[in-house]
């Protein structure tokens, strides 16, 4: 069964808005934060290190991703320039993406509110100040990279192309080298403790 007209143009409506909420949100949290503690809540690294690599590759795909689900709202004749799969355009197929990418994201949003004021993306010599271990911490050492994760693979199925495809595989490479360095980073600052948290919890679920 092709997908429906109706079904295409409120999935290319959903994927702008979508993406539209997720970058006012963080760019208002961190704003947010920032003006309540004064310190620092994004620290990708010294320039040019692996940290810092990492953050930028991931802005730039998220900025990417954005700009084109908005301009696909706005001209639905994008599609034809993202190397859509055709086989893949059903409504189940694409539905289910939906669902993981809002759930994904749901995810990282109760691991971020977790974290509280500890949060940041990224860290440093000083941060974090706390090994959390309880809410999503409990079943998984990296509940937000997960609900990041499980978010790019629902993007992929919601837009089935070559386009987000490549999105998903750049995406999972950063974030999976991303939480490398944060576990080795985490060991180092709580030792034992992180040890046995890891011997307790496992890295994903």
């Amino acid at each position: 069964m092709d997908l429906p007209a109706a079904l295409s143009d409120a999935l290319r409506f959903y994927l702008a808005g979508f993406f539209t909420f997720v970058a006012v949100f963080y760019t208002t949290r961190i704003a947010f934060l920032k003006s309540c503690e004064g310190a620092e809540f994004v620290l990708p690294g010294t320039r040019f290190c692996a940290s810092w690599w990492n953050h930028m590759v991931f802005r730039a795909f998220r900025v990417t991703i954005w700009g084109v689900c908005l301009a696909r709202a706005i001209d639905p004749r994008l599609d034809a320039y993202l190397g859509l799969w055709e086989a893949w355009q059903r409504p189940a197929v694409v539905l289910t993406g939906a669902g993981l990418l809002t759930f994904g994201f749901a995810l990282a949003l109760v691991s971020h509110f977790s974290l509280g004021r500890h949060w940041r993306s990224g860290f440093d010599g000083a941060v974090p100040e706390t090994l959390l271990e309880t809410g999503p911490y409990r079943f998984s050492r990296n509940p937000a990279f997960l609900g990041v994760m499980l978010a790019q693979f629902g993007f992929w199925l919601a837009l089935p192309s070559c386009f987000s495809a490549s999105c998903l595989i750049v995406g999972l490479i950063a974030v999976y080298h991303q939480m490398l360095l944060e576990e080795r980073h985490m060991v180092a600052r709580f030792g034992a403790r992180y040890a046995d948290y890891s011997q307790r919890v496992r890295r994903w679920v």
